[in-house]
């Protein structure tokens, strides 16, 4: 059994805009995260239909290693995902429950990078990202995410 934490939480209230790091961020199931674009219904994949939205995570073992083999310098926030995290095997999420902190949380999909995510970072990150971009989870119970906080496999 393995057990994560949580390495940093980031916030972009529009699509489009700068991720800004937070401490900690309210998790609400159907919405997602309080103070984000896609709570809002303001993120860029906002208006389409699906599950997966409420919140987003990347291995920070994922950000390292694009430094290390491509010389890809990518910032946690500027990854466009929610919350960053170190000892989680995300890939294994997919339709799996697990906790960050006292949140249940629902695995759905990988993230894969996208060509708007290259845009807004520096080429060579679409490629680099492949099959270990993060994962994509909708919010099972509502409660605060902090930075710190162990994320764990449900019992």
């Amino acid at each position: 059994m393995w057990e994560g934490v949580v390495v940093s939480i980031h916030l972009a209230p529009a699509a489009g805009a700068a991720p800004t790091p937070v401490e900690a961020a309210r998790a609400v199931p159907g919405k997602g995260l309080e103070g984000d674009r896609y709570f809002a219904g303001a993120g860029t994949y906002s208006r389409l239909a699906g599950t997966g939205r409420a919140l987003t995570l990347i291995e920070d073992e994922a950000l390292e290693a694009l430094l290390d083999e491509g010389g890809i310098e990518l910032a946690p926030g500027a990854s466009r995902r929610n919350v960053v995290t170190r000892g989680v095997p995300l890939n294994h999420l997919v339709n799996r429950e697990f906790y960050v902190g006292a949140v249940r949380l629902r695995g759905m999909r990988l993230c894969e990078p996208c060509a708007y995510l290259e845009r807004l970072t520096q080429a060579g990150v679409r490629r680099a990202l492949v099959h270990r971009g993060g994962l994509r989870a909708d919010i099972v119970s509502e409660g605060v995410i902090h930075v710190g906080d162990t994320v764990r496999e449900t019992p």
